[in-house]
């Protein structure tokens, strides 16, 4: 590598992970939740370990919800359909210990105000066409893809429980070829290490890592380092909601407010003032005055406006920071309510961001760059 060059790597894991399934249940019961009574307040976490699935939290709703169901058939849709693999989506128990939203915290949601205090980050660049970083960009790839040659019947012998990593060289700040490649994946006990090996590379590696993105050079590949695969999902590891922030953001690029999303309604500003920062990111970057940018809010419990914004643009910007900030004020309502109906986050749309990330996807209102022409007209008058 040159002097300016560097290595930078994000992992993902598919919805088989058993934290993944903690996340996916989760948002299954808000969007059940909301679906019937979109002034649901929701704060659902779940827990798997071998057999069990405990679903937990504070839910405060007009809607009938059966419970069980929804945990059965999400863990069905996931892969789990069979002891050997672990996890057992009709045999296995399910408890539930859920209260109502505490009236302390109502009292301050009710009247417009943010659901707790905290701080979160929003972020985009201009590396990828999703406006997102590459290396959780082909991370998640990796992951959409592993899962899909073992639904699709390519590779029948893989388990739902799998993780995938991406090491990127930068130069001078920009991606300039994959450098390293490790993907592990649940698998029967009857397959060959050198078949999984070999499928994985052919079927998954090699249809989203293109020859482009290899600069010409040989890419390392770590598939299954250990050896061995077979125990995996709740049997092998305890599965939890919220645990794993990074795979759903950026991937370690850019900062995290420290919030997980999965399970909590949009008055939790940890979602969705999260989502509104992206929003905001995003539109930056698209309308074309800066390549990189990082927004963090921060907010007060029971205060609707944030108590503070910040936009950092790593020098890539065409105006100074300052000045976004006063285009962002003017454009974008970061109060709850004003995110809430802006984006329209009263709606069922949760459980299909619960794997894969939150960001870069399309089909998620905060992934629209509709305020792009407006900021860019905006930093005109500015001198851009």
């Amino acid at each position: 590598m040159g002097k300016n060059s560097y290595l930078f790597t994000s992992e993902s894991v598919t919805e088989g992970h058993p934290d993944k399934m903690a996340d996916q249940i989760s948002d299954a019961v808000l969007d059940s939740a909301i679906e019937q009574d979109p002034f649901s307040r929701v704060a659902c976490e779940t827990l798997l370990t071998t057999g069990v699935c405990i679903v937990s939290g504070e839910i405060t709703t007009r809607a009938n919800m059966d419970i069980p169901s929804i945990v059965r058939k999400t863990i069905r849709e996931i892969g789990y359909t069979r002891a050997k693999y672990g996890f057992d989506s009709e045999t296995c128990a399910i408890m539930t210990s859920l209260n109502k939203q505490s009236p302390d915290i109502a009292m301050g949601v009710d009247t417009g105000g943010a659901g707790d205090q905290g701080l979160m980050f929003g972020f985009a660049c201009d590396e990828t066409v999703e406006l997102m970083p590459l290396p959780i960009t082909l991370a998640h790839k990796l992951g959409m893809r592993l899962s899909e040659v073992r639904k699709s019947g390519v590779m029948p012998y893989l388990r739902p429980d799998g993780k995938t990593q991406v090491t990127v060289e930068y130069c001078e700040g920009k991606p300039v070829r994959v450098h390293t490649v490790v993907v592990s994946s649940q698998h029967s006990a009857s397959v060959s290490m050198e078949n999984i090996r070999g499928d994985i590379i052919r079927h998954v590696i090699n249809t989203v890592i293109s020859d482009e993105l290899r600069g010409g050079k040989d890419i390392i590949c770590h598939i299954n380092p250990t050896g061995r695969f077979v125990v995996g999902g709740p049997m092998g590891d305890c599965g939890l909601t919220g645990r794993k922030i990074i795979v759903d953001t950026y991937g370690g690029m850019g900062r995290h407010g420290g919030g997980a999303f999965s399970g909590k309604d949009a008055t939790k500003v940890d979602r969705s003032a999260t989502y509104a920062a992206r929003w905001v990111a995003k539109n930056i970057i698209a309308a074309g005055i800066a390549k990189r940018c990082e927004i963090q809010l921060a907010y007060a419990i029971g205060v609707a406006e944030p108590v503070s914004i910040f936009i950092d643009t790593f020098n890539t910007g065409v105006i100074p920071s300052g000045e976004i900030e006063k285009i962002v004020k003017k454009l974008f309502d970061l109060t709850p309510k004003g995110i809430i109906d802006e984006l329209g986050l009263r709606k069922p749309l949760y459980k299909k961001t619960a794997a894969y990330g939150h960001f870069g996807r399309d089909g998620f209102p905060w992934e629209s760059a509709n305020k792009a022409s407006a900021i860019r007209e905006l930093a005109g008058k500015l001198g851009a």
